[in-house]
C-alpha cells in the first residue's frame, strides 16, 4: 500500500510522505527494548468519534539507518536509532484503507507524541492522514500507537548493527516471530526498497491483539541489505 500525502514541512516529514504504507518508510524515534505483548491485555478506551469502517491496524516500524543514509541531517539520525515508529494505520482485509478522513483537532500537547515521533509536523501528518479515520481523539490515538509499539520486541541483531549485512526476508521475519512469542508468525511483514530493508510491519486487531496480516504485501526479494546503525 502506498499513501500519497502532500506534506513537506521538513525532511523528516518528506519521509512520511514517501513511506506511509506497507512499503519503504521511515520516521521518528523509539527505543529498541520492549516488553512482551501487553497491548491487548488492557481494555481499550471508549470510542470518542465516529471514525470510518476498517478491519485492523498496521503498525509500521521503519529502519532508521536506511533513511538516514540519504537524509543524514534529519533529527533522528544523530541518535543512530534502529527501528522507529512511523505510524499505526487503519487497514482493510482486501488491501484498501481509509485515509484523510474528516478533520478533527490534533494532539492537546507535544507530550502526547514525544518519544514516538520527532516533530510536531510529522505527528500532525500521521493524525490527519490516518488517526482521523479511527474512532478516537488525537490523544487517545497516539496512546494506542504507544501501546502497540511497546508490545513488540526487537531482535538483538538489530540493536547493535555496526556493519552492513544481508539476510533473506524470511530469516528476518522468523527472528521477529521467534522473539515475539505471543504473536502469530504471520503478524509480521517486511518492506524493502532497492533490495534494502526499509521497515517491519505488524498487524493488530482493533483491540490491539496481534493477528495474522491480511492483504499486506511483504518484500519479495531473495535477500535484503540491512544498513548499519
Amino acid at each position: 500500500m502506498k499513501i500519497p500525502a502532500p506534506l513537506a514541512l521538513t525532511a523528516l516529514a518528506l519521509l512520511a510522505l514517501a513511506g506511509c504504507g506497507p512499503s519503504p518508510a521511515n520516521t521518528p524515534a523509539a527505543s529498541d527494548s520492549h516488553s512482551a505483548p501487553q497491548a491487548s491485555l488492557a481494555a481499550l478506551p471508549a470510542p470518542t468519534a465516529a471514525g470510518q469502517p476498517f478491519d485492523f491496524y498496521l503498525l509500521n516500524l521503519s529502519w532508521s539507518p536506511e533513511f538516514c543514509h540519504s537524509h543524514s541531517s534529519s533529527p533522528e539520525c544523530a541518535s543512530h536509532l534502529g527501528f522507529v515508529v512511523h505510524g499505526l494505520w487503519p487497514q482493510n482485509n482486501d488491501g484498501t484503507y481509509p485515509e484523510h478522513c474528516p478533520s478533527r483537532p490534533g494532539p492537546t500537547s507535544d507530550a502526547v507524541w514525544q518519544g514516538l515521533m520527532p516533530t510536531a509536523s510529522l505527528a500532525q501528518h500521521e493524525w490527519q492522514t490516518h488517526g482521523t479515520c479511527t474512532p478516537y481523539d488525537a490523544d487517545t490515538y497516539f496512546g494506542l500507537i504507544r501501546r502497540a509499539f511497546q508490545s513488540v520486541k526487537i531482535p538483538a541483531e538489530f540493536t547493535s548493527a555496526a556493519s552492513q549485512t544481508m539476510e533473506p526476508p524470511a530469516a528476518i521475519l522468523d527472528s521477529f516471530a521467534q522473539i515475539n512469542t505471543g504473536f502469530p508468525a504471520t503478524s509480521f511483514a517486511l518492506s524493502c526498497g532497492n533490495n534494502y530493508l526499509t521497515a517491519m510491519e505488524v498487524c493488530f486487531d482493533k483491540s490491539l491483539k496481534p493477528i495474522a496480516c491480511t492483504g499486506v504485501r511483504s518484500c519479495r526479494a531473495k535477500a535484503v541489505k540491512i544498513a548499519p546503525r
